[in-house]
């Protein structure tokens, strides 16, 4: 046995891993959303809307982004014709948002490119693993309110 052999491997730093797992898994799946011309923002934002039309500022508060952020976000997506605004007819000062016909297609075929980046990345755990992975992920903290999203 060589001394490079017997020599103890390095601990691996939880953090670190998660990070590079991060970074590898926040690649494919802005690439997956690219093909359709979506950022991770717009393609959360079709998804919240998947179940039908959601007031402005709830959508805000869903996403977790200020109110001025969302209407950027929504002026991409409507000038795509992947939404639109509606004045809530209960209060006119409100505005409902909808998607589109075809933003429902893009939100498909999106759903179906996402789908094959976790099953490529998730094929060595089983669904009970996954479902493991899920709940141990959901107690890291991760408070959104020392996230910086820099989306590109």
């Amino acid at each position: 046995m060589t001394a490079a052999q017997e020599a103890p491997h390095p601990p691996q730093r939880l953090g670190l891993l998660l990070a590079w797992h991060g970074a590898v898994t926040q690649t494919r799946m802005r690439k997956a959303l690219g093909a359709a011309g979506l950022t991770p923002r717009h393609a959360m934002t079709l998804m919240h809307l998947e179940n039908g039309p959601v007031g402005q500022r709830a959508l805000a508060e869903l996403l977790e982004v200020d109110p001025s952020v969302l209407v950027g976000i929504l002026n991409d997506l409507e000038r795509d014709g992947l939404v639109e605004r509606r004045r809530d007819p209960a209060d006119r000062r409100r505005h409902n948002v909808a998607i589109t016909g075809a933003g429902a297609t893009v939100l498909g075929e999106t759903n179906a490119a996402l789908d094959a980046v976790e099953s490529g990345l998730f094929a060595g755990l089983s669904a009970q693993e996954q479902d493991v992975l899920r709940g141990l992920l959901s107690r890291i903290d991760a408070r959104p309110d020392e996230f910086d999203c820099q989306e590109q």
